[in-house]
Parts: structure tokens; C-alpha cells; sequence
């Protein structure tokens, strides 16, 4: 079984080498270079199986785009969505694959929030809180977790779903489609190492304002 690991990245440079050594053990790594003006590509292609570069940056759905598109063409069985800032575990990569590997899910998503977890407080009650609140809301779901950027498809489910929104807003674009195609979905407990960078307060309104002005306009 083909299992492609998509790794968007935006001027990761000094994290890549320890990500790709570790995920390199459970798939094939792809990673996506989203214009970076560090040595991101480089250091990838040092460490990585496959490097896909875009000239300027377009955004993590973009980036997920590319890598989707080129693991479909390429016989992925599985694809995976691993970030490249550190903050997710490759050793659970066979956790999140097992249910599609079973039959019992074709999309499984990430959770910080099924297990015990040190979501800093004001990320958790000021971002996550309110953008789970209003995915759950519009989209008539019952998810513990949002923009979590560690999930899997089966190939034949990620094959139905387009990705459309280039920025962070991709995520709940993706439980969209989920609910649009009638995908069999799960979440899975994982865990989340977080550091002193991230998306801050300013960027979860962004999130909101991509998936409201996304909503409006198809209505």
C-alpha cells in the first residue's frame, strides 16, 4: 500500500531535516515548498523524497492542492497531511492510516481535543473554541477538533474533493466537502507540540472571515 505524506511548507528550513527523517519511515514524503525564502527547498531536497516548488506564496490550501494532485497522479493508496513546523508526531501516522487501512473510515481527522492535550489558553478559548463553534454550526457537524492539519484519505475519497480556498481556510473547506460527498469520516485522538509561533489571534479571524465570505458567495 502507497502511503504519500504531503508536507506543505512556508520557510521551515531549520525544522525540516529532524520532520522528514521521522516521516520518511511511514511514506513517501512530498514536500511542497509555498515560496519560501529560506532554504526550505534545499534542505528537502537533502532529506525529502519529492520537492514541489511554488514561485510565490499561495497559502497551506494551495500548497495541499499541489501535493494532492501529484500523489493521485502518482499511485497513492493513502495521503496524509503533515505540517512542517514540528508540531505533529510522525509515529502516529499508523493511528491516523488505520482505519482507512481497515475499511472502517475513508477520511480520518486529527483531534488535540480527544485526548489529554497543552493547548495554551488563549489559542484554545480565543481561536480553536470559535472556529470549531462556527464550522459545527454551518456545516451541521459534530467535531471536537478545527484546523487540525494532520489527517489521511483514501485516495478514492480525496480524488471527490477540491480544494478551492488557498489560505488557512482550507480545513473547514474540507469538512465541506466531507458533508458534500458523504464521505465515511472519524476523528482519532493525536498529539500537538506546540511552540512560540503559530497562528495568532489576527489569523483565526482571518479563518472566519475565509470561511463566512466562502459561505456568502455560494449562497
Amino acid at each position: 500500500m502507497k502511503v504519500f505524506i504531503i508536507i506543505p511548507c512556508y520557510n521551515e528550513a531549520e525544522s525540516l531535516p529532524l520532520i522528514l527523517r521521522a516521516a520518511r519511515s511511514y511514506g513517501r514524503t512530498v514536500v511542497v515548498d509555498d515560496g519560501s525564502v529560506d532554504q526550505s527547498a534545499t534542505v528537502a531536497e537533502q532529506h525529502g523524497d519529492v520537492v514541489l516548488s511554488h514561485l510565490i506564496n499561495r497559502g497551506q490550501g494551495a500548497a495541499l492542492a499541489t501535493g494532492n494532485q501529484y500523489a493521485l497522479l502518482n499511485g497513492a493508496d493513502i495521503v496524509v497531511h503533515f505540517d512542517a513546523d514540528g508540531q505533529h508526531q510522525a509515529a502516529e501516522i499508523p493511528l491516523l492510516i488505520q482505519p482507512i487501512v481497515l475499511g472502517r473510515a475513508e477520511v480520518v481527522l486529527g483531534s488535540r481535543f480527544l485526548k489529554q492535550n497543552q493547548t495554551p489558553w488563549f489559542k484554545k478559548y480565543f481561536i480553536l473554541k470559535p472556529v470549531i463553534f462556527f464550522q459545527n454550526l454551518l456545516l451541521g457537524v459534530k467535531l471536537t477538533d478545527a484546523h487540525n492539519g494532520f489527517r489521511a484519505f483514501s485516495a478514492a475519497a480525496l480524488a471527490k474533493i477540491e480544494l478551492k480556498q488557498d489560505g488557512m481556510a482550507h480545513a473547514t473547506e474540507i469538512i465541506e466537502q466531507l458533508i458534500l460527498h458523504k464521505l465515511k469520516y472519524q476523528e482519532i485522538p493525536v498529539t500537538i507540540t506546540y511552540h512560540d509561533f503559530g497562528q495568532g489571534f489576527m489569523a483565526g479571524l482571518r479563518i472566519l472571515r475565509d470561511l463566512l465570505f466562502g459561505k456568502i458567495n455560494k449562497n
